[in-house]
């Protein structure tokens, strides 16, 4: 009787591990099920560059049902397992609760934003982690422009053109810089603002930006940011956001329209609440083959997980480089599972990292040597374009990178798309 392996989370652990399985399994070996809320597996270190609008947000995503051919897929969420069954509950789209069975379960279930109890942050704060967030902060920064193009009032106009990131770490530093690069970039079309007139935040709460990096590679990039104007504001807190006024530890305030939150994640909700062993920050512990410890047919990795990390001590940073080569030995592993075979230890040692600043601009070390600007900026598109799965995702992320290289970002705001029944409503309120 084939083995049945339930995957789920459709991000890096889900997918690589299924089209690992999906590779090497023999006929009648295994039967596959693959569970997530969405169809697709966001591309993220891509987010920067969807935010910026460089890249079709179709193009920064990858279709799990295209992908993953020989696997069932679920378009559900995870509610519950029993372990002494062998069963994980799943809430599907539409329609009662589903029962899965299975010999091999995988918890991949990624991360999400970790809030502090900040007043006001709920309420007027956004997060950088899906793709509807970083295609949504696009059109509110042109949004903003617009507002302040067509008003006199100083007050409105400042408030309108003051962008806040709160997170000093990978997605903040390259949210704000893509950001900041795309509105400098279409000022030509708004005559009405003068440059100095945006104010773009950098609030982190440590003594340097980009703290999982070397500390000669954050310099750079703090260089390359305050150098255009960004202000970066270190051993900084925000202690209040209410009604658009945001307080700053250091005792700074000012009233801004748009506040992003990007200082760190933490796993789902779920995760804590399944019965099964986890570490302080309420990630799964596992062993250093992925297995959840008390569980051997449990296993897990990624941002939910705590993977240790035998290179440098400690557990696995959250990077996309370290999420997909556990996926593809938690992959091996499953495989030699099913096989009755030993499984093999997790093993990886970073190649080296890109931080991209906006269009042209990057900072990266590769093999302990560092690089900036152009050439960082090209050999970090140049990586992700061969990284990201199928050569059909990467000749459209290509393709709109080569299309964009001589032109300049486009102003067109698509906003209107968060109410995409904003006009019918007002047809039928004017009938």
């Amino acid at each position: 009787m084939p083995k049945r392996i339930v995957i789920v989370g459709g991000g890096y652990v889900g997918l690589y591990t299924a089209l690992r399985l999906q590779q090497c399994l023999r006929p009648g070996e295994a039967e596959v099920t693959v569970v997530n809320p969405e169809n697709f597996m966001v591309y993220r270190p891509l987010l920067p560059e969807v935010a910026s609008g460089t890249l079709e947000p179709r193009h920064a995503v990858v279709p799990l049902r295209a992908v993953l051919r020989g696997t069932r897929f679920i378009a559900g969420t995870l509610t519950g397992i029993d372990t002494d069954r062998r069963t994980a509950t799943v809430e599907p789209t539409a329609g009662p609760p589903l029962t899965l069975e299975y010999d091999e379960l995988v918890l991949g279930l990624g991360a999400t934003s970790k809030l502090l109890p900040i007043p006001g942050l709920a309420e007027h704060g956004i997060g950088f982690n899906s793709l509807a967030e970083a295609a949504h902060m696009r059109d509110r920064v042109l949004g903003q422009l617009e507002i302040a193009a067509a008003s006199d009032d100083p007050e409105l106009r400042r408030r309108a053109l003051t962008f806040v990131f709160v997170g000093g770490g990978y997605t903040g530093v390259e949210a704000v810089a893509e950001l900041q690069d795309m509105a400098v970039d279409v000022l030509e079309g708004f005559p009405e603002i003068d440059r100095t007139e945006m104010r773009w935040v950098l609030v982190e709460a440590v003594d340097r930006i980009l703290g999982t990096v070397t500390p000669d590679l954050a310099e750079l990039a703090t260089t390359e940011l305050t150098a255009r104007g960004i202000d970066i504001r270190l051993n900084t807190l925000l202690e209040s956001a209410e009604d658009g006024v945001l307080a700053l530890s250091d005792g700074t305030k000012f009233e801004a329209d748009t506040l992003v939150w990007v200082a760190g994640t933490r796993p789902h909700t779920i995760v804590g609440q399944l019965g099964l062993p986890v570490d302080d920050r309420g990630r799964l512990v596992v062993d250093d083959t992925m297995r959840v410890n008390g569980h051997p047919n449990i296993w897990s990795a990624g941002d939910c997980a705590a993977v240790p990390d035998p290179e440098k001590g400690g557990t696995c940073p959250p990077t996309a480089q370290h999420a997909v080569r556990q996926a593809q030995q938690l992959g091996d592993n499953l495989l030699y599972t099913v096989r009755g075979r030993s499984v093999k230890p997790f093993r990886y040692n970073s190649r080296g990292e890109f931080v991209t600043l906006g269009k042209n601009k990057a900072v990266g070390e590769v093999l302990g040597r560092k690089v900036n600007g152009s050439l960082a900026w090209t050999l970090r598109r140049a990586y992700y374009a061969t990284q990201i799965p199928t050569w059909n995702r990467t000749v459209r992320v290509l393709g709109d990178w080569l299309v964009g290289m001589p032109f300049g970002h486009d102003v067109v705001n698509f906003g209107s798309r968060e109410q995409p029944r904003g006009a019918f409503e007002e047809a039928a309120r004017t009938d």
